[in-house]
């Protein structure tokens, strides 16, 4: 069996692109200055940043001024809420709703604030019934936070109804749209959304680079103070490079939608159908609203980390679950949430490919995968146990 490398790990990141390096270069090397200068080269790279800051409005149909570019989407995450609950505390407002399934950067966030906060529900496909929403919402709710799309399984919420029943209450209404950027066609104005949190790096931008959609009736209290960066909300030196580079990306992104999804989707359900085939497999994730490119596959009597050991080892680079935890010994959070037990969540495989992935990955992965699941079982006194009851 001839070995190949095959990168199925795009919602962990991705490269960045020749078209996003060529458009960020000028501004690593000879566009060198600092955007709150006034000097000729400084007033370069603030127009460059508000040019990016255009593009992004533009593809997520909101207004320029409503875009603040912060390091990446845990840090949008952050300022969404806890600028929101400082801003309104004070009024009486400090509950947060939420989800059981968010991504750590919102869950963290809403744990560390010490605020009171209502956790809803997922369903088995990992859904977020509106109702549940509306019936979360209290007199004293700030900020209701659901993502668009979940980094782990790949369901997409029903973000427009979700929003719809926050408008009613009154409660300003933020998502974390980091893995839908780029994969769903998004526009705040249309589906009623406040805020909203994007990144870089899940684009092929460059890491270190996001951005805060927030319209202005809203604007959350700073979270960084230091300088009149991003009119006077987000001090730090702009990183231009990286902010351009953002820009460029979504810009591509954002025209390239119905084509990813159409191609991409066949991909992933080539992968679905092949995957399921092994025996006790099962596919974690609501099948039809999901990402384009998101696979996420429990086999039972499994250990996740030594089957992507075992992948790796065949040039094929995936995930158990979110980068970002990883490093953990513990069961996703998401996969709990859904209902699965603690022994089937820990065999989860995650694929997340991209546009760039081929017909001949697809067939390497399927060629690998089910091998490997064998073997794994076969030294497995779990499987072994399963096989008996």
């Amino acid at each position: 069996m001839d070995k190949r490398f095959v990168y199925a790990d795009n919602a962990a990141t991705t490269h960045v692109s020749s078209e996003v390096l060529e458009a960020m270069l000028p501004f690593l090397q000879n566009e060198y200055g600092n955007p709150s200068s006034i000097y000729a080269l400084g007033r370069r790279a603030q127009k460059a940043v508000e040019e990016a800051r255009a593009k992004v409005a533009a593809a997520i149909g909101a207004k320029k001024g409503e875009i603040f570019f912060t390091s990446g989407g845990s840090e949008a995450d952050n300022w969404a809420v806890k600028g929101t609950l400082a801003r309104l505390a004070p009024k009486g407002k400090n509950h947060v709703v939420t989800s059981v399934f968010e991504h750590h950067a919102l869950l963290h966030t809403v744990e560390h604030s010490g605020c009171p906060c209502t956790y809803v529900p997922v369903d088995s496909k990992g859904l977020v019934d509106p109702a549940q929403v509306r019936a979360a919402i209290r007199p004293d709710t700030a900020i209701v936070s659901i993502m668009f799309a979940n980094n782990e399984i790949g369901t997409i919420q029903p973000i427009e109804e979700i929003a719809a029943v926050c408008r009613e209450a009154g409660v300003l209404f933020h998502t974390d749209a980091v893995q839908a950027a780029g994969n769903v066609e998004i526009d705040v104005e249309r589906m009623g959304i406040d805020m909203l949190s994007l990144s870089g790096h899940k684009i092929h931008a460059p890491k270190g680079v996001g951005a805060l959609y927030c319209k202005r009736r809203c604007l959350p209290q700073n979270l960084i103070d230091g300088g009149g960066q991003e009119g006077g909300h987000r001090a730090g030196t702009e990183n231009t490079a990286g902010i351009v580079g953002f820009g460029r990306a979504i810009e591509l992104a954002a025209a390239g939608i119905p084509e990813k999804v159409r191609q991409v989707s066949r991909l992933r359900d080539q992968l679905i159908s092949g995957l399921t085939q092994v025996e006790a497999s099962r596919l974690n994730g609501d099948p039809v609203k999901r990402l384009c490119g998101n696979v996420n596959i429990s086999f039972e009597g499994v250990e996740g980390e030594s089957l992507l050991l075992m992948l790796d080892n065949r040039g094929i680079c995936a995930s158990s679950g979110s980068a970002c935890t990883s490093g953990s010994l513990d069961p996703s959070h998401v996969l709990l949430a859904i209902g699965l037990s603690h022994e089937v969540a820990h065999g989860s495989l995650r694929l997340s490919i991209s546009e760039e992935t081929t017909e001949e990955d697809v067939a390497y992965i399927l060629e690998n995968v089910p091998p490997i699941v064998e073997r794994l079982r076969a030294m497995s006194p779990l499987w072994e146990r399963l096989q008996k009851n």
